[in-house]
């Protein structure tokens, strides 16, 4: 730290701020999952009949899911309670949005009683997010099904359309 660079004193901190987190027991859910496809899994989930992830409601809850197969898409609004040490949503948020639509878009090309794990991810980061960015959308596809390893691809979108990052991995395939 330089002699011109002075911390922040406790009292110029602002008054902390709360997030409360909700979520369904995640077995419970599971469970139901393994009896459906993963299609109609995931088509349960977009339509309010199951519960989300719990990972999706603390990181605020992804909105506006659909599902076909082979591509799934979601939505979060970010805001500063997910930001990194210089103001910016972290890009774990955003590495998280990437594999969970590229693994969710791997789930709709399997039967029941199969999951899958994420093998692989690379994110590639194009352009800050802030809070005042508003929703982000994100798309997941399947670029290569397979029995035992399955690949996809991603991309994260801002409200007019721009690329936010873009995301290529592979998942892992099991029954059980």
């Amino acid at each position: 730290m330089s002699n011109q660079d002075t911390p922040v004193a406790p009292e110029e901190w602002g008054e902390p701020r709360t997030k409360t987190v909700t979520w369904h027991d995640p077995i419970t859910t599971a469970k139901a999952g393994a009896e459906m496809s993963g299609l109609d899994y995931l088509r349960a989930v977009a339509a309010g009949e199951l519960p989300p992830a719990p990972i999706s409601q603390l990181l605020g809850g992804f909105s506006g899911m659909t599902a076909e197969k082979g591509e799934v898409t979601m939505a979060c609004t970010p805001d500063e309670s997910v930001y990194n040490p210089i103001g910016l949503v972290h890009g774990g948020v955003v590495c998280t949005l990437l594999d969970s639509v590229i693994g969710c878009a791997v789930h709709t090309t399997l039967p029941a009683g199969s999951g899958y794990s994420s093998i692989e991810l690379k994110v590639n980061y194009v352009r800050p997010i802030h809070a005042h960015t508003g929703e982000i959308r994100a798309r997941g596809w399947v670029t290569k099904p397979g029995r035992r390893v399955a690949f996809g691809e991603g991309e994260v979108t801002d409200g007019a359309g721009k690329v936010l990052a873009t995301a290529s991995g592979s998942c892992l395939i099991f029954e059980g």
